[in-house]
């Protein structure tokens, strides 16, 4: 599979990484205007073009990566699909309901598939969170309590993390990885409530906590903050069934039924990745893009991140 990398900055360098161990995966060009995206595409080695049309009119494209910006997204969305390409984007799609649906419009009246990369979901420790619910291997869940923290990315570039109009801020750049999971597993929530706070001088929210309610019965509350404090990335949960409990955390995945029984998951990954950027090592992107380009070659959509699940959970983070 030819591969288009639209945007070069740190999750542009991370897919390129992962592609470099994909086996019938091959970057072929990229799109950029920076001088650091010029800079990073003469450093692999790769042609690059101010534009996707300009770029499939010269290259052999079969995959259209989008890795630019949040607000980015729907125009660049929109030229690849014109170019009847598929198209990886990555989270959020867009931050606005409407924006979305007319993304994936666009991709069905093209003949093309629209793939979001909610990377969460190809991690062993979600993989075995999925697994547990589905067998109720400790039963029906009753409550879930996911945590993720960090310190405030003023690292990005030109501040557009920081800028609600551009990225979304807090609710769809960080906890969308975890709503995502959430509404995977237990599905889209009956009713949400949240609190939320900022410091003195503060045009952003720093941190909320979300409670998303089930007429089931089942509750699951949710923290996410980018702290004015150097506090390291801190990501994880636990939740709660009739017969035990299942927590990840710094050490590992673990399950406590309710019969004394201790059960440390394998969640070890064969081969990982260094992504370039800050992330470390990991296999997550490897499986996310292996699995979305092997969806892209058969013509179909993920089983793992479908259409209707990236709808609900843009339709609630834009209600937030």
């Amino acid at each position: 599979m030819n591969i288009l990398l639209v945007g070069l900055g740190g999750m542009g360098t991370c897919h390129y990484m992962n592609y470099k161990h994909i086996a019938d995966a091959s970057v072929v060009a990229c799109v950029g205007r920076s001088e650091s995206d010029r800079a990073s595409a003469a450093s692999w080695g790769l042609p690059i073009y101010a534009s996707i049309a300009e770029a499939c009119a010269k290259e052999p494209v079969d995959v259209i990566d989008v890795c630019a910006p949040t607000y980015l997204h729907k125009p660049l969305v929109l030229e690849a699909a014109a170019q009847r390409k598929h198209i990886i984007c990555e989270k959020p799609v867009a931050l606005h309901l409407a924006d979305a649906e007319a993304m994936y419009a666009a991709a069905e009246e093209n003949g093309v598939q629209l793939y979001i990369a909610q990377v969460l979901q190809f991690t062993r420790e979600v993989e075995t969170l999925r697994e547990v619910v589905k067998t109720k291997r400790y039963g029906e869940p009753l409550d879930g309590c996911f945590e993720r923290l960090t310190a405030c990315p003023k690292w990005s570039q030109g501040g557009w993390l920081l800028d609600k109009e551009k990225s979304g801020l807090l609710p769809f750049d960080l906890h969308i990885h975890d709503l995502d999971v959430i509404v995977s597993l237990f599905g889209k929530p009956d009713g949400v409530t949240f609190t939320e706070c900022a410091g003195r001088g503060k045009a952003y929210a720093e941190q909320y906590r979300f409670l998303y309610a089930y007429k089931s019965g089942l509750n699951v509350c949710a923290e996410a903050a980018w702290f004015n404090a150097a506090i390291p990335f801190t990501a994880r949960w636990r939740v709660y069934f009739e017969r035990g409990m299942l927590i990840c955390d710094a050490n590992g995945v673990t399950g406590y039924a309710d019969d004394g029984e201790v059960t440390r998951f394998d969640i070890s990954e064969p081969v990982q990745v260094d992504c370039g950027i800050n992330l470390g090592r990991s296999g997550w992107f490897l499986r996310e893009l292996s699995h979305l380009l092997a969806c892209a070659k058969r013509g179909e959509p993920s089983t793992l991140v479908p259409k209707k699940r990236v709808l609900d959970v843009v339709e609630i983070l834009e209600n937030i």
